[in-house]
């Protein structure tokens, strides 16, 4: 038999990682958005939420739809080069980095995420302008010492200019035992002045009082496992301390920046989640 060849290897780690008897959040956010990088597990959890909550694709569309403006903004109206991609999901259309290089050739842009699916298709991420930039790192938001200090990190941006570092419903899978306002901090931090954060989150705030008894009562009796941590607009907010919001501020997703009349607008309850942008001073 021939060696190994580093493709073998690599392959053998990924299958090593994943576990499909597990939903995993990336891998099912996959699978409402009408993709087939899934698995029966995944599918299943997402048809359980579904039951519960059943604009849940909705929210998915609007909450990535959300993604694509906010970067487009800080590519074209705020002249943001740097993108630091935290929980980057399984590719779909219009990923970050193809939004801002249609506006700027020259940016960069390093994504993260913990899931060996995404690892697969690491390779198309990283297609990229020729005067721009693109990288992979295999992280967990949970470890921001480890994302700052990685080398893809540092041969992909400067970090002693601009950065703009995208949370897009990722930080709801932090608990309040991961010290979350710590973790996002730690690496707000590490950023330097006229560096943005962008953040996403799940809520409650916007659902109707019997989905939200019906979602507890789901939990409760163990019927459904809840992986995410749904925040009130205080809580979310604290994310932004001592941070600009930029106008609209807190507000659902669907209305930030919104490109389409409120009238063709999908209802705040089908899409409760909000949504944020702001600048380091």
């Amino acid at each position: 038999m021939g060696a190994a060849t580093p493709q073998d290897n690599h392959n053998a780690r990924v299958s090593d990682r994943l576990d499909t008897s597990v939903p995993h959040p990336a891998r099912r956010y996959n699978y409402w958005l009408g993709g087939k990088d899934n698995f029966a597990v995944d599918r299943r959890s997402g048809d359980q939420i579904a039951a519960v909550y059943p604009a849940i694709r909705t929210l998915a569309r609007e909450n990535r739809a959300f993604l694509q403006r906010a970067v487009r903004y800080l590519a074209a109206d705020v002249g943001i080069r740097q993108f630091l991609d935290i929980g980057t999901g399984i590719p779909s259309a219009d990923n970050t980095h193809e939004v801002v290089q249609a506006v700027a050739p020259d940016a960069r842009v390093l994504y993260v995420d913990n899931d060996p699916m995404v690892l697969v298709h690491a390779r198309a991420l990283l297609t990229s302008s020729q005067a721009g930039a693109t990288a992979y790192l295999d992280a967990d938001l949970r470890d921001p010492a480890r994302i700052l200090a990685a080398g893809e990190l540092h041969r992909t941006l400067d970090l002693s200019r601009p950065v703009a570092l995208i949370l897009v419903a990722v930080a709801h899978f932090l608990t309040d035992a991961d010290r979350p306002y710590d973790v996002v901090a730690r690496l707000v931090d590490a950023l330097p002045s006229g560096s943005y954060l962008v953040v996403s989150h799940v809520t409650t705030d916007l659902m109707s009082a019997e989905i939200v008894d019906l979602w507890t009562a789901e939990v409760v009796a163990g019927r459904m496992k809840q992986d995410a941590v749904a925040r009130s607009r205080a809580e979310f907010a604290r994310f932004f301390a001592g941070l600009d919001l930029v106008e609209p501020g807190i507000v659902p997703v669907t209305e930030w920046r919104a490109e389409v009349p409120e009238s063709e607008r999908s209802p705040l309850t089908e899409a409760s989640i909000y949504g944020a942008v702001a600048r380091k001073p």
